[in-house]
């Protein structure tokens, strides 16, 4: 398994098998990464010809200087393989899908949803979105999808998606079964564009000091981010932790605009640059909402691109303290050229740089990427305990392997306890999750859940459930390992459990009860 910690593995699976159908990311975003959209290159239908083109382009446009003479007569993937992970070629069909989604078609009905034993189970129901308000509530399975049958059929999740999905005004018929009935309801609901807040917890830890969670950079992030931090000042905030971890990047624009929340007036916030583009700088204008108190910015491996952007400013003009590791090291723009076949070129013409001019972008070499893989193979195939995975880790962030990203100012180390083979498999097959979503959701509800926050634990009652769950899923047990992972299996079931009935919010504030680096940061901010 390719995450790092055991708080990025629940974090990943938690993201990538919970599907937002309000949420769209369009043609905005990319342009405010650097994608430009220009026309359409004719040619003959020649790969040879249309080689050609994509290194008059590279000439004309790629980020550094680079050897054409050593590109041609080399197949199109190889020849962008010569330049870096980020520059690459799209072939029509991936072309037309890229351009759907930014067209901005991720207007949906407001709702996450969980494949559960080939039925879609509905998590969460955005409050107030079109869902909501025909009556659609968290619990309910989807049997139908217009007249496809989805329970008990293995539809691929992407089918899944594009049915649910849909254009603002148009309408999606879902045949439905509450948890307490078992006669389906058919419902009729308008697709709209659905309102979500990019922050995903923002409350108070201590009478002073509050906590926000962005995991991503949306359009209204640096808005929301306002609201917040006006929410939390009439609570009595006077210290901030902003949790960057994990959060991969956005809209450029949301990160320069909460930068001006936090930044002086005329402080440079980052420039990008490239060989044949013209520095361009982004400033803050100053008066933003949280110019004045203490700050901790909270990063990991998982920061990129807006992250890093964010908490660069952040440490070169000394605003606050950044804790946590070195962060991924995204720091390229790239543009677009559609070809007039459909395909397309993604191309890198730019990179950002910190105000103090340090370059965000890792280096392209292999060592630092080789060997990580090598350490986390090493470790799936049992040549490698625990403990030794947290120091080659270890050793691997604190040297420069990476040479960009954001190095923090007070590192905190990985944890690793718990993670094994079986706990990994666990996780790859989403046991976990299932167990939780098919049965001990219903086991307990959201008003115990808040009341006992501080002392609630799930009971050895519903671990030897779970044991049980796992043999019916003929999953081999390896006694030794679930011993070593029982704690961790034990606080994860609470996670999810808080994650079901009470949402982000909920889950990270039973999470950040022991955290270690929002532990550092509350010392840090003393």
């Amino acid at each position: 398994m390719k995450k790092n910690t055991r708080y990025n593995v629940l974090i990943a699976l938690t993201y990538s098998v919970t599907l937002i159908g309000g949420m769209f990311f369009g043609y905005k975003f990319l342009k405010d990464q650097g994608f430009q959209f220009q026309k359409p290159v004719q040619f003959a239908d020649s790969n040879a010809e249309k080689v050609d083109e994509i290194i008059h382009i590279i000439n004309k446009n790629y980020v550094d200087e680079i050897n054409a003479d050593s590109l041609t007569h080399l197949p199109i993937d190889s020849l962008l393989h010569q330049l870096d992970p980020h520059s690459i070629y799209l072939p029509p069909a991936k072309a037309n899908e890229m351009a759907e989604t930014l067209g901005g078609n991720f207007e949906g009905i407001g709702i996450e949803y969980y494949i559960l034993k080939d039925t879609l189970l509905i998590t969460n129901v955005v409050k107030d979105g079109p869902a909501f308000n025909a009556g659609i509530r968290q619990g309910d399975k989807i049997l139908k999808i217009d007249t496809a049958t989805v329970s008990g059929k293995a539809l691929p999740r992407d089918q899944m998606i594009g049915r649910i999905r849909g254009r603002k005004g148009t309408a999606v018929r879902l045949t439905i079964v509450h948890p307490a009935d078992n006669q389906p309801v058919v419902f009729t609901v308008n697709r709209n564009r659905v309102k979500v807040s990019s922050i995903d917890a923002a409350y108070m830890l201590n009478p002073e000091t509050a906590y926000i969670r962005i995991s991503k950079f949306g359009a209204d992030t640096d808005k929301d981010f306002v609201e917040s931090v006006r929410t939390l000042k009439v609570k009595g905030m006077k210290k901030l932790i902003l949790d960057l971890r994990d959060n991969g990047g956005g809209y450029l624009s949301a990160a320069t605009g909460l930068a001006n929340q936090i930044l002086p007036e005329n402080k440079l916030i980052v420039y990008t640059e490239g060989k044949h583009e013209p520095r361009t700088d982004y400033v803050a204008t100053g008066g933003g909402e949280f110019e004045q108190g203490k700050l901790a910015v909270l990063i990991n491996e998982n920061s990129a691109s807006a992250s890093e952007i964010l908490a660069g400013a952040v440490q070169d003009w000394g605003r606050g303290v950044i804790i946590g590791r070195r962060s991924f090291g995204k720091g390229l723009v790239q543009e677009q050229f559609p070809f007039g076949d459909g395909s397309a070129l993604n191309l890198t013409i730019a990179r950002y740089y910190t105000p103090s001019g340090k370059s965000i972008q890792k280096s392209y070499k292999k060592g630092y990427n080789a060997y990580q893989n090598e350490i986390e193979d090493r470790f799936n195939h049992g040549e490698l305990t625990s403990e030794t995975l947290t120091g080659a880790k270890d050793s691997l962030q604190r040297k420069n392997y990476t040479r960009g990203g954001i190095q923090p100012d007070v590192y905190v180390k990985l944890d690793t306890n718990g993670y094994n083979r079986f706990y990994s498999k666990l996780v790859a097959k989403k046991i976990l999750f299932d167990f939780v979503y098919d049965v001990l959701g219903s086991r307990y509800n959201a008003a115990q859940l808040e009341q006992k926050m501080n002392v609630f634990a799930i009971t050895e009652a519903d671990y030897n459930d779970f044991l049980k769950y796992i043999q019916n899923r003929h999953i081999p047990i390896d006694s030794k390992q679930l011993y070593i992972a029982k704690p961790l299996i034990y606080n994860d079931l609470k996670l999810l459990l808080y994650k079901y009935h009470l949402g982000d919010a909920g889950y990270y504030k039973a999470l950040n009860l022991h955290d270690p680096m929002v532990k550092q940061a509350v010392t840090s901010l003393q």
